[in-house]
């Protein structure tokens, strides 16, 4: 349902069915990236589209970047129950949690956790550290999605280089100034599974809109 005749409506303003806008969305996104000359690879439109989509920003078409095989390792963690962390509550209230059930996964964020912010307090660290340290005593695998805290990509850094930890596979689109983009490179200078982006955009609702990008990608079976 596009564009109708009503005197009552500014005519410039198109009419479309509620169940029809998102699908409207993602057809002006492709048009605009068209007109723009910006080829995105075939096989990563699904995400970084959905990415465009929650945050109006065509710059994911050109920042957001993974490592080699990582669209498969992803798609195969959350096929086979992974979970997910995140690293606020937001990021947790946007992730899809009934399509992720369905596989029998679930999410996790330690960050409002009274005991976290205790222990954190005590230590002189930041939330994020003990909240990726109480991540990686989970028993099952995890897909770690950070859209705030670049504190969290650094501690998860930590672990791989000390070898206390291997993360199976990290989202890593912290927002901000301070450490943000540098976070973003040691993780990418690693052997763990990545999807970035580079520079200092992101943020929580990005974090949940790829994980979903992917859950919705699996359910439809094109994963």
């Amino acid at each position: 349902m596009g564009l109708r005749s009503d005197s009552r409506i500014d005519p410039r303003i198109e009419v479309i069915a509620p169940m029809e806008i998102e699908a409207r969305s993602f057809a002006i996104i492709t048009e605009e990236l068209e007109k723009k000359e910006i080829v995105i690879p075939k096989e990563a439109g699904f995400f970084i589209k959905r990415a465009i989509h929650t945050t109006a920003d065509f710059d994911y078409a050109t920042t957001l970047t993974y490592s080699k095989g990582a669209i498969e390792t992803l798609a195969s963690l959350l096929k086979n129950g992974a979970d997910i962390v995140t690293d606020t509550n937001m990021g947790l209230s946007g992730i899809n949690k009934k399509v992720l059930a369905e596989y029998g996964g679930s999410v996790h964020c330690f960050m409002a956790d009274e005991d976290v912010a205790k222990e954190a307090k005590e230590r002189g660290v930041t939330r994020a550290v003990v909240s990726m340290e109480r991540a990686s005593k989970l028993s099952k695998d995890v897909v770690f999605a950070i859209g705030n805290a670049p504190t969290a990509l650094l501690e998860l850094h930590r672990m791989y280089q000390e070898q206390s930890f291997l993360p199976k596979f990290i989202i890593g689109v912290p927002v901000g100034f301070v450490n943000v983009e540098i976070a973003k490179e040691l993780i990418m200078e690693t052997k763990i599974p990545y999807l970035i982006n580079r520079g200092r955009k992101g943020g929580s609702n990005v974090a949940a809109a790829l994980c979903n990008a992917f859950l919705y990608e699996i359910k439809k079976g094109n994963l």
